[in-house]
């Protein structure tokens, strides 16, 4: 179970990118994550993922 609160989910979410996946698409293939949702979510507090740096910023 991911955390529901966003703010918990943005730092759950980077620390499994940062040590676990290689992008956000394998982490949401892994956990069984809806890509959408986690990206509405994370929006809402104003933060979008950077491909680049595979994070959320």
């Amino acid at each position: 179970m991911i955390p529901q609160d966003p703010v918990m989910l943005l730092s759950f979410l980077n620390l499994k990118l940062r040590d676990f996946y290689e992008s956000l698409d394998a982490l949401c293939e892994d956990l069984d994550l809806n890509k959408e949702e986690i990206l509405n979510k994370m929006k809402q507090i104003d933060h979008t993922y950077d491909k680049e740096k595979n994070r959320f910023v």
